[in-house]
């Protein structure tokens, strides 16, 4: 099991987002609390009214189910048939406004919901919530803390909104100030600045956190535990572990696969022989830990033992025959598994591919019932290793023509091939494709094409690109290199010096690159001193 699933858990069961289905509870609890109380009854003389309820209890039942009709449309994503019913109300109250802008921002509608937010007549604290949710949902912080400003009352979910709005977007400190002003905190408060130090490496804040206060959900602890195993604090995460009187699956499973993605596969052994509820992610992460450590014969006996297998079971114990050239055995488990999704045959094509069987990996990828970007990435990428340039390109092509999204690693791999046999015309069309995908500044495509330019001898264009990228240690390589190689030794140098005042530190291949300048420089000097 991944620590990354069980971060995914943490976040959809910790209160850092505000739930649509909580706004609309608020809304509707809102108007049940504005009711008024029967009034007690009390023996009377007069003969009972011929008529079952009064105009004023009408009207209002008949706003009650309007609304009650607004949230359902809105629920049901049909926003047009709740628009069509509040037009219609001749009479509306607080939750029918609160209902419509609600209802807008669940369906995608954000400047419907902020305009009928500008027209209430009215506004309770409701009303700002939802607005401000909806602004921290639509990343517009700066929006939603103006409005936040504005509320001249607040309730802890005002605050949990802008805690969770800077939470989400990585604003560390000031989610820190909202929490230090909060007048009171509640366990979403909490769990949620705690999640956001261990989101963002803050593992020193989040341990300070945790021990300053006492009243912890099992989540949390959890949620503490894994952040130390990411950072392989597997002592810390240990002894939180050790302190736990409650344990849950997530606990023992974060520990479990703490130790074995580590190496420490007899404690992981010993903890799952201890753990009291396995489940098939436990079972998963016994097996992926014994895969990562080479020990696959071990990995499989847990497999066959398993109770029951998903997917990512089968998948890993496949990926690991394939890694390690047992291409038989991943071959007879792909065929026993009974339901294989996308990415086991991904992982067969992968496997076969690096493998250098392209006519198995071809043959996987003409019978796959559904492709997907990296089924095309890893066929492109077998040919393309296997020496078959041209069908990597025609393949390159067709993906493109089946209107396939095309990631960075098929990008990355087009331009290595257009750089090997030198197709300049053809590397610049796949360049204009990527802008439009919106990699051309990423490190890993941006070398690929830094690269390719280079190797065709394209340097004006391969120092465009070199401006515009994020850049690494490789990016000051290839640029030092592919001025050296076609004699552009005084670029080359300042390339050099500018990478040694940005601090970056060289390498053995800027090494090997300063060599072969400095070579061209000695060749250059003697034939200067010749003539």
């Amino acid at each position: 099991m991944r620590f990354a699933h069980r971060v995914r858990q943490f976040r959809s069961s910790s209160c850092l987002h505000l739930r649509r289905s909580e706004l609309f509870n608020d809304i509707h609890g809102a108007e049940i609390r504005t009711r008024k109380p029967p009034r007690s009854k009390k023996a009377s003389t007069k003969q009972p009214s011929t008529h079952s309820s009064s105009p004023s209890s009408l009207i209002d039942s008949h706003v009650v189910k309007c609304n009650m009709a607004i949230t359902h449309h809105m629920r049901s994503g049909q926003w047009e048939s709740a628009l069509r019913i509040f037009n219609s109300m001749t009479s509306r109250t607080l939750v029918s406004w609160n209902s419509m802008v609600s209802g807008y921002l669940s369906n995608g509608r954000f400047e419907d919901a902020r305009e009928l937010f500008d027209k209430m007549p009215t506004r309770d604290l409701v009303s700002w919530n939802v607005m401000i949710s909806g602004y921290v949902r639509n990343r517009n912080l700066g929006a939603a803390r103006q409005l936040f400003d504005q509320m001249t009352e607040r309730d802890v979910v005002s605050w949990n909104a802008m805690l969770s709005g800077y939470a989400q977007n990585g604003y560390v400190e000031e989610a820190r100030r909202i929490f230090d002003k909060m007048p009171n905190k509640n366990s979403i408060s909490w769990n949620g600045l705690l999640a956001t130090y261990v989101q963002n490496g803050r593992i020193e804040d989040a341990h300070q956190l945790f021990e300053s206060y006492s009243d912890w959900e099992i989540i949390s602890w959890n949620c503490l535990m894994g952040g130390y195993v990411k950072k392989k604090r597997l002592m810390d995460a240990r002894d939180l572990f050790d302190r736990m009187i409650i344990r849950d699956e997530v606990s023992w499973n974060t520990m479990i696969s703490g130790y074995a993605q580590n190496g420490e596969l007899s404690e992981a052994q010993r903890l799952f022989d201890e753990s009291p509820c396995r489940d098939v992610f436990t079972w998963t992460a016994m097996v992926s830990g014994y895969i990562q450590n080479g020990m696959l014969d071990e990995a499989r006996k847990i497999f066959d033992e398993m109770p029951e297998k998903n997917s990512v079971s089968w998948n890993a114990m496949i990926a690991g025959y394939s890694r390690h050239n047992r291409m038989d055995m991943a071959s007879e488990l792909f065929e026993a598994m009974p339901c294989p999704n996308v990415s086991s045959w991904n992982t067969m094509i992968t496997g076969y591919a690096q493998n250098g069987d392209i006519a198995c990996a071809r043959n996987l990828f003409d019978r796959m019932p559904r492709r997907d970007c990296i089924s095309w990435a890893a066929i492109i990428a077998g040919y393309a290793h296997s020496g078959h340039s041209e069908e990597a390109l025609r393949l390159f092509l067709e993906m493109g023509r089946d209107g396939e999204r095309l990631n960075r690693s098929t990008f990355t791999c087009v331009l290595t091939i257009c750089a090997d046999i030198a197709a300049l015309e053809l590397g610049m069309q796949v360049h204009g494709r990527l802008v439009k995908a919106g990699y051309e500044t990423g490190c890993y495509v941006g070398n690929s094409l830094l690269a390719m330019y280079c190797k065709c001898g394209s340097i004006d264009e391969a120092y465009d690109v070199f401006e515009g990228i994020s850049k690494d240690i490789v990016s000051w390589n290839i640029m030092i290199y592919g001025y050296a190689r076609h004699g552009f030794g005084k670029e080359a140098l300042e390339i050099f010096e500018l990478m040694k005042i940005m601090g970056i530190k060289p390498d053995d291949v800027t090494m090997v690159s300063y060599s072969f300048l400095f070579t061209y420089f000695v060749i250059f000097l003697h034939n200067i001193e010749f003539n």
